[in-house]
């Protein structure tokens, strides 16, 4: 990386683990962009609407970005959806809408975003993906395989683009603490956190501190890697 003033891109970067991975970037240093798909933006941050399931909108995204505060060079593929269900029940449309915004929308924004990293000749490409794509989960076929198949396409972007100075990494979390989680029950919860060997839950801000390492200058030597903040509970996978 060049500088502490780089502008990094976080998609989905309105709530939940993109935020604190948008307000961790922005504390480090860097010109935080991030995307988001309706409502309203929080403040603090450039904004841009942008639908990862839509090639169109990414590249109008990127154009406006590139046109009005620059060339991002810290890209966070962050955005996903989840649809669980068990896989008798699981339809086409559950399973491919998954694969669409989780995995083929990280490729779209991460394709768009190579065109801009090549001329700079450094950057990062940073994929978030999930412990369950290593252990799978029950309910979450679609899921899992979305987060698994992000760990195939970053090492090829690794191998496609390390001469370059653009690295490719995922950050693999475990259980976190969001909105969601919050609502289990005390038993579910207490019963989640058994499994992980640290005990608890890992808070948003502990991703986002691991993501601005991963976009450093120290970690520049780091690429096709995938990095847990599990606890433990993937040990290694």
């Amino acid at each position: 990386m060049s500088d502490s003033t780089s502008i990094a891109l976080v998609t989905g970067g309105n709530r939940g683990i993109g935020l604190a991975i948008a307000t961790a970037l922005k504390a480090a240093g860097h010109r935080v962009v991030i995307t988001y798909r309706s409502g309203t933006p929080p403040t603090g941050f450039d904004a841009v609407q942008m639908d990862v399931t839509d090639s169109a909108s990414v590249d109008a995204g990127f154009a406006k970005i590139e046109a009005e505060i620059g060339q991002p060079e810290i890209i966070v593929a962050n955005a996903g959806i989840t649809k669980d269900t068990l896989v008798m029940r699981m339809s086409d449309e559950d399973f491919e809408s998954v694969i669409n915004a989780n995995l083929t929308g990280a490729f779209r924004v991460s394709k768009r975003a190579t065109k801009g990293l090549l001329k700079l000749k450094r950057g990062r490409l940073i994929f978030i993906g999930s412990v369950v794509g290593g252990v799978g989960a029950a309910g979450q076929v679609n899921y899992s395989a979305s987060k698994s198949g992000l760990v195939g396409m970053a090492r090829s972007f690794a191998r496609e683009l390390g001469s370059r100075g653009i690295t490719a990494n995922v950050i693999a979390p475990g259980f976190v603490e969001t909105d969601m989680t919050a609502e289990l029950d005390e038993k579910r919860r207490s019963d989640i956190a058994a499994q992980v060997p640290v005990g608890r839950f890992c808070s948003a801000e502990e991703i986002a501190d691991v993501v601005a390492f991963i976009a450093s200058p120290q970690a520049s030597y780091i690429t096709g890697a995938i990095i847990p903040v599990d606890g433990g509970l993937g040990m290694g996978h």
